[in-house]
């Protein structure tokens, strides 16, 4: 192997960081970019069932790269993610449901601090199913702090998804409590209900232990809200760079109902792609390196020097 191959497969040593939103308490977890000069900070935003490092900081024995945080670390990158209010480590005793708007208001909060911290003008956002949401309405709500927004596993109106249609049945349950219980037969569900194979079993099951090593239960409110409260999300008001990125087999979100938010993005520089193979936890799957190559090449890319 190769020095440049040993640093991109290397662990980074990580630092945990905390924050404040109104009292509560926010956990944030730093990877400094590992070799040469730093080509930008990225925030990876998680989704509605599990809390940031089992989705991007994930350890997988005799899986290379299984890390995007230290894929990204050894390619210059300076990278973080954050637990939303009710994950992880996370500040968990409000008796509210942390919807889509509250985990907006968290990456506020995050975004400041890292912001201050590093002292970076600007960051690269990434978000997965709900985390893409959360992402898309900060951006929305600051697109000052947003360099280039990836959206992954992205739901719009709802139109054209069966996962949110078989969900929508327990709706009444989901919106009559704050907190739903997870396990890991629940986590296996989430690679068993698109199309099964996508992933490995040894990835599927250290994810699903690194899940409910830190949670048994996580909050309803990105649920309740992509049950019924779509469109959350209004695309002529992202004014950011935006990649949007489903997988080929994805139930949340619909290619038409993606096709048309996408005309709706008012910046030029924009991009729809199809990952062939992959299914939901994009990450977590078979292909997850053609994933990384499709969000790094977004990340990299230079800006127009003519815009017209």
């Amino acid at each position: 192997m190769n020095k440049a191959a040993q640093a991109a497969r290397a662990t980074v040593s990580g630092r945990e960081h905390g924050t404040n939103k109104g009292g509560v308490k926010l956990f944030l977890w730093q990877k400094p970019a590992s070799s040469g000069p730093k080509l930008g900070t990225v925030l990876f935003v998680h989704g509605s069932s599990m809390a940031s490092q089992p989705t991007f900081d994930l350890k997988v024995p005799g899986r290379p790269d299984s890390s995007v945080m230290d894929w990204f670390s050894a390619r210059g990158f300076a990278t973080w993610t954050m637990d939303h209010e009710g994950y992880g480590r996370s500040d968990k005793s409000r008796p509210i449901n942390c919807d889509i708007a509250n985990g907006a208001d968290d990456l506020a909060a995050g975004t400041d601090y890292i912001l201050k911290t590093t002292g970076a003008k600007k960051l690269l956002v990434y978000g997965i199913s709900s985390g893409a949401l959360r992402a898309a309405l900060f951006a929305q709500r600051h697109p000052e702090r947003v360099a280039r927004l990836a959206l992954d596993a992205f739901v719009w109106t709802g139109e054209g998804s069966p996962t949110l249609a078989e969900r929508k049945k327990k709706l009444p349950e989901f919106s009559s409590k704050n907190r739903r219980p997870i396990d890991r037969a629940f986590v296996h569900s989430i690679f068993e209900r698109d199309h099964p194979g996508t992933a490995d079993k040894a990835t599927i099951e250290a994810f699903a232990e690194a899940i409910v090593a830190l949670d048994d239960s996580v909050p309803t409110g990105t649920y309740v809200d992509m049950c019924s409260r779509l469109p959350i999300v209004d695309p002529a008001k992202i004014s950011v760079p935006t990649i949007i990125m489903r997988g080929q087999w994805d139930g949340i979100a619909g290619v038409d109902d993606l096709v048309e938010f996408f005309k709706r993005l008012p910046n030029p520089d924009k991009q729809f792609t199809v990952m062939a193979g992959i299914s939901h936890a994009s990450f977590q799957q078979k292909n997850y390196l053609m994933v990384y190559h499709i969000l790094h090449a977004f990340f990299s890319q230079p800006e127009p020097l003519y815009r017209g």
